[in-house]
């Protein structure tokens, strides 16, 4: 499989697709359209072909152009879809804001695109700190909603004005906010999905907990359609620095002292000098331009003193580490400072048309050797690497940019490839947030024993028999595990 561009006439190759019916993603005759369309409406499938072409993709992977496109407003028009699609004999996927980075959006067979965009129905319960949220709710809608309850929801992921709930699910996404506050599943108290067969499901975090199953899987299970979300009041003081280091590993270090220490803060973010170069070449915001790396912490809490100390233990950890500090004196300044972080994947975009996202997470110990080895690892590459990330949750984001019309995509997806080595060694996995998807497919191999990959089958075979949902993401090929 190559990086960025897929090579979707091999993909299909690789996938259980039970047995499914061939279909051609051109122009001709599209029964399955027809059928949608009597079904549903003509105003909620896309049909034609200049239609259909937009939802090949989602943030960096190209895919299949799909048979038919759907844009269902409810539950049962989901079930509907979702029975058409099966009586038809083609594979599924779901979409949301199609800002994923690991091609989890991008079919890889013609089949049937479900796009959640127009389930944007929201709901807030202050009374029981809780938000129900159809899939294609806006991430950053839930806390616009619920600041005038007092309540927020604290998942963060960059891409927050655009993400929708169904995707953050699906992806299990995180954001700055995670190493104090979790990621998404982790404010999901029940969840509606649809299964293979066009079934509703109603669940709740109790018995076996298959809420949490179907979270962070990539839509290969069902397609998540509402959640109820917990609520929490937002922190009466934050507070933020910027530390900048004279080498990338010396800000790992200082993240592991200041943990160390005792310091839990909201926020603790990693970019190295590629990468604050490149956020300062698109915003001229005053970066410091020679620093190996920065590091943007917030502390949070209900007492001023207490989050003030907070921020004193990690300064003197970046300090002691040899970086050097500089305080947000307002309010103002530390969201020009945040603005930074949340500009890196536009900034990205401007140097190269295309990137491969890396998303690994390894334990806090081993921060400061796995940097350097990934930054040795760009240094010995022809393309240009950089490195960002949720440092807290030792979740990093070594982005491989590079243009496919010049550059090997082979090369890029082997470099990618040794990166995840570094992390398996280290005692890391291959996604923190971004999912495997089809780009980490194939690493799986690396990161899960023969029999743990079976057991994944398993799940996937009781719970998607026929192979429909999603295929060729997440589990490689059968029959070569090992």
């Amino acid at each position: 499989m190559s990086a960025g561009r897929a090579t979707p006439e091999k993909l299909a190759l690789t996938t259980n697709s039970g047995a499914r019916k061939p279909a051609s993603s051109g122009g001709g005759d599209n029964s399955l359209a027809a059928d949608l369309t009597r079904a549903l409406g003509p105003r909620k499938v896309l049909s034609n072909l200049s239609e259909r072409l937009n939802y090949r993709y989602d943030a960096i992977q190209f895919g299949v152009t799909p048979l038919a496109v759907v844009l269902p407003e409810s539950t049962e028009d989901v079930v509907a879809a979702v029975r058409a699609a099966r009586a038809a004999g083609v594979p599924i996927v779901g979409r949301g804001a199609a800002s994923g980075l690991s091609g989890g959006a991008a079919p890889l067979e013609p089949g049937l695109v479900i796009s959640f965009t127009r389930m944007t129905r929201l709901s807030i319960h202050p009374e029981r700190r809780e938000a129900t949220a159809q899939a294609g709710v806006v991430t950053l809608a839930v806390t616009e909603a619920a600041r005038p309850h007092g309540l927020i929801y604290p998942p963060d992921p960059a891409s927050f004005r655009t993400s929708t709930i169904g995707g953050n699910l699906a992806e299990n996404a995180g954001g700055p906010m995670c190493f104090k506050y979790g990621v998404s599943g982790d404010y999901v108290r029940a969840l509606e999905f649809v299964d293979a067969d066009g079934e509703v499901h109603r669940l709740t975090r109790d018995v076996f907990d298959l809420a949490g199953l179907m979270i962070g899987s990539e839509g290969t299970l069902g397609l998540i359609t509402e959640a109820t979300l917990r609520l929490i009041p937002p922190p009466k003081f934050t507070r933020t620095l910027m530390a900048h280091f004279p080498e990338v590993g010396a800000c790992a270090e200082a993240v592991s002292r200041a943990i160390a220490a005792g310091a839990v803060p909201s926020k603790l973010e990693f970019m190295d000098r590629a990468c604050t170069n490149a956020v300062e070449d698109y915003l001229h915001l005053g970066l410091p331009r020679d620093a190996e790396a920065v590091l943007l912490v917030d502390t949070d809490g209900e007492d001023l003193d207490t989050v003030q100390d907070e921020l004193q233990l990690v300064e003197d950890a970046c300090v002691a580490s040899g970086g050097t500090v500089r305080r947000a004196a307002t309010d103002e300044e530390g969201a020009q400072l945040w603005r930074a972080r949340r500009s890196v994947s536009p900034a990205l975009g401007r140097i190269r048309p295309q990137r491969m996202n890396e998303d690994i997470v390894v334990p806090r110990s081993a921060l400061p050797d796995v940097v350097r080895e990934i930054r040795a690892l760009g240094d010995a590459s022809p393309f240009r690497l950089v490195q960002f990330g949720h440092i807290g949750d030792g979740n990093l984001h070594p982005n491989i940019l590079f243009d496919p019309r010049t550059e090997d995509a082979h090369a890029v997806h082997d470099l990618a490839h040794r990166i995840a080595l570094v992390a398996i060694r280290h005692g890391g996995v291959l996604s923190g947030e971004h999912g495997i998807g089809s780009m980490k497919r194939d690493f799986m191999r690396d990161a899960v024993d023969p029999d743990t990959m079976q057991a994944l089958r398993g799940v996937k075979r009781a719970l998607d028999p026929g192979g429909a949902l999603n295929p060729g993401k997440i589990l490689p090929a059968e029959g070569v595990d090992g």
